[in-house]
């Protein structure tokens, strides 16, 4: 479904992605992870062709992603870590305009936006601006107008940030529905909970460098991907342990630590 093949881009010196090579088939969920400025979102903006890149080749079911732009679009559907949504349309006319975009037919895309407006409860709130909407509400849209078009390859960088406990549980059963039919899904995320029970296949970037890949028991073994992620990232395990602690900590609410004294 998806083949990166040596991608490298540049941003002046420095080496966002270096060579990086992957393969993604037909079912399978693949998470990507990697530290923050590791090269996740170059690689999936490059993959989506809204980012430019020095050498390589990426193809979507065996079309060029520089050569045939727009046979890969309509095979895709792009979530970014920040949607950035046509703030002045309402939410029911940016999901039309998407569906108009993809040539959706009007029976699909109101069965399609009803089913997943009502799952995520945002039906009654379609009909106001996006501008009116809170981040987890343009998260949900976004989520919305992704599945609109039945894509063979859903790209999302960063898709639970901003989304309640249910609503991130049906974005994963929506994933893996994608999957079922024969569809793919490439995301990255730094919640590696999610991306362990979740993925079938994961990839770990660092500096722009894939560092390993493959199946979930082949990356992890017997450790968690957390413990993984940390050794090949070069963090002690006692450092590892603090850090636990001080997130602990920091996720106390205000007043609270009176009641923690006592």
């Amino acid at each position: 479904m998806l083949r990166i093949d040596h991608l490298t881009k540049s941003y002046g010196e420095k080496k966002a992605v270096d060579d990086l090579s992957l393969q993604i088939q037909k079912g399978e969920i693949y998470g990507f992870i990697g530290h923050n400025g590791a090269g996740k979102t170059t690689t999936l903006r490059s993959v989506v062709g809204i980012q430019d890149f020095d050498s390589g080749e990426i193809t979507i079911g065996g079309h060029s992603v520089k050569k045939e732009p727009l046979v890969c679009k309509r095979k895709i559907a792009y979530i970014p870590d920040n949607p950035d949504l046509y703030e002045f349309m309402s939410g029911i006319k940016y999901l039309n305009f998407i569906a108009d975009i993809y040539g959706v037919d009007a029976n699909s895309r109101r069965e399609k936006i009803h089913k997943y407006a009502d799952m995520f409860e945002i039906t009654k709130d379609l009909a106001q601006p996006i501008s009116a909407y809170s981040h987890g509400m343009k998260q949900k849209l976004a989520i919305i107008s992704a599945w609109i078009h039945d894509p063979e390859l859903i790209i999302m960088d960063e898709p639970f940030v901003g989304l309640d406990p249910k609503a991130a549980h049906l974005l994963k059963g929506m994933m893996r529905e994608v999957c079922d039919r024969g569809g793919a899904i490439f995301f990255s995320t730094h919640v590696l909970e999610v991306a362990e029970k979740l993925c079938d296949k994961v990839a770990i970037i660092k500096q722009g460098k894939l560092i390993r890949s493959g199946t979930m028991e082949e990356v992890k073994g017997d450790d968690s991907l957390e413990e993984v992620f940390l050794d090949l990232e070069g963090v002690p395990a006692d450092d590892a342990d603090h850090r636990s602690v001080d997130h602990a900590v920091e996720a106390v609410p205000a007043g609270s630590t009176k009641d923690c004294e006592q």
